[in-house]
């Protein structure tokens, strides 16, 4: 038997891993999937959209497609993406099988072993993991309410002054849940203009804001022409149309672009020439604004059902910031607290969720939890939460 490539050494198993396994019991109550409720997937609009397609263009669903994607999607995506402000004219946009591709292209454009990628901490689970899977060693910059923290920014980056490119999740963050201030995308955009790094800017949450007074502050970094050109940009359609689509996309700058094409090349030939077909039309017969006030509307509804039960059942000694948008509520405990010990104790009395460490890129720290309202049914939410909230009680 062959030995095993640095990369698979390093991947690492846990006693998360294992715990996470009853998550698809359908006796607990979980909050641990970052999924869309599969009640709210638009069926009937899909439905309609496919039986208005043409024979021919059916069939063109079932074939082989271009590496940079579906042109009519790419055409349909573009103005989707100049309507948010993006700058795709002076930008290549490809499309990709969800935004994780798109983050594992940049890393395996960019990432040489053991070189540094900056990120937040916490951090998306599958950014880390593709991160590591090229074997760069991601250091995670803490974060508050409002984002990143600039002195932790700017520290992490003297210490690291050839990192390969700093990676932010400013709306609705997974899993903070946390939207980034005015004056903190003020701070990320300086930063971005005056150092030599590349800004890996994700967002698959942005348009799932539940109050119009924020809709300003999700307009992307990339946006800005000032520094546009440092911006790789990557957006998903998995929280605003369904994760079974399998469809992302990344706007870069058009001197990377050629090796983003090749890599992704490398890794699938295309994306799913069905489901972008499905998509361009959803895009093409205007079904995605209403369809997102839909969501926002009932996303709104889990986070307060959520918050109003936190509120009630937690002890004083948990801390979480509201969120503004998106799906997550992130609960810091204190430092004494094993998050892994909640969870044991929550399990065992019937909800599930995950722990902080899982969001850690060095899988170290273990005080904090998060809880995903986007799943769950909604005559559930207040037990769950009631469950976790004993189980804190009990580890503290």
């Amino acid at each position: 038997m062959p030995e095993f490539s640095q990369s698979a050494r390093r991947m690492r198993t846990s006693e998360i891993r294992d715990l996470m396994k009853h998550a698809a019991n359908p006796a607990l109550v979980s909050f641990a999937g970052g999924m869309p409720n599969n009640e709210l997937f638009p069926t009937d609009d899909i439905d309609e959209v496919y039986a208005s397609l043409p024979i021919e263009l059916k069939r063109q669903g079932f074939q082989y497609g271009p590496t940079a994607g579906f042109p009519p999607l790419l055409d349909e995506l573009g103005t989707y993406l100049r309507a948010k402000g993006l700058p795709v004219d002076s930008n290549k946009l490809i499309v990709t099988t969800g935004s994780l591709q798109a983050i594992n292209v940049t890393a395996k454009v960019f990432v040489d072993p053991d070189d540094v990628v900056l990120t937040e901490y916490p951090t998306f689970i599958g950014a880390a993991a593709a991160f590591q899977s090229y074997q760069a060693n991601a250091v995670g910059t803490p974060m508050d309410a409002d984002g990143v923290v600039p002195e932790e920014l700017e520290r992490a980056y003297r210490e690291h002054p050839n990192a390969k490119f700093l990676y932010l999740t400013p709306y609705f963050h997974n899993p903070a849940g946390v939207l980034y201030s005015a004056e903190r995308k003020a701070f990320v955009k300086e930063f971005v203009a005056k150092n030599d790094i590349l800004l890996l800017e994700d967002d698959p949450y942005g348009e799932l804001y539940f109050h119009d007074e924020d809709v300003p502050l999700t307009v992307p970094l990339k946006a800005d022409p000032e520094i546009e050109g440092k911006i790789a940009y990557v957006g998903s359609f998995s929280k605003i149309l369904g994760p079974g689509m399998r469809l992302g996309w990344a706007l870069v700058p058009p001197d990377i672009y050629p090796k983003y094409e090749l890599a992704k090349q490398s890794l699938d030939a295309c994306s799913s020439t069905f489901t972008q077909v499905l998509a361009s039309e959803f895009l093409r017969q205007g079904k995605l604004p209403g369809y997102l006030a839909r969501l926002r509307e009932v996303y709104h509804r889990r986070m307060r059902a959520m918050l109003d039960a936190m509120n009630e059942t937690m002890p004083e000694e948990a801390s979480w910031v509201e969120p503004r948008g998106g799906f997550y509520v992130w609960i810091e405990l204190p430092e004494r607290v094993d998050a892994l010990d909640v969870l044991k104790t929550s399990i065992e009395n019937g909800a599930v969720f995950v722990v902080g460490k899982a969001f850690d890129p060095k899988g170290e720290r273990n005080n904090c939890l998060r809880l995903a309202y986007s799943h769950t049914p909604e005559d559930r939410l207040a037990d769950g939460v009631r469950i976790v909230a004993d189980a804190i009680k009990r580890a503290l």
